[in-house]
């Protein structure tokens, strides 16, 4: 048998297990595989954030970003003298790309104050919309 005809029947043998190998998969499996999930009898894409250095955050709903807000005055109001970014950031399990949005917008609505400056900024309940103080 030459070296070409093995490689051929190897070839051959591997794409015939492949093939029984996907017959028996569920949709699921194969879903997982490609990095997707199924969701409602659909396969979806599923979107992660990036790690490491560089790399977008997927972008979020109004509803996403108003949720996330809630979150963090959630945790202000528990704490009278305020958080530093890091502490929010701990407390709610997210990455840090995820905070400064959400921090923005709170603080243009008036919900949320700050003092301090660069890593000693504190973030309190404001006087604006739903933070009265």
């Amino acid at each position: 048998m030459t070296l070409q005809n093995t490689i051929e029947s190897l070839a051959s043998s591997f794409a015939t297990k492949i093939i029984a190998a996907l017959r028996e998969a569920n949709l699921a499996e194969l879903a997982e595989v490609a990095g997707h999930e199924v969701g409602n009898g659909r396969v979806v894409k599923v979107t992660s954030v990036p790690k490491g250095k560089g790399g977008r955050l997927p972008r979020r709903s109004a509803d996403d970003l108003n949720g996330m807000i809630e979150q963090i005055a959630g945790l202000l109001a528990k704490e009278v003298a305020g958080l530093r970014a890091e502490q929010i950031r701990d407390a709610l399990g997210v990455d840090k790309k995820e905070l400064p949005h959400p921090i923005q917008e709170g603080l243009a609505s008036g919900r949320f104050a700050k003092s301090g400056q660069k890593r000693a900024t504190v973030y309190t309940l404001g006087k604006g919309k739903k933070g009265k103080k």
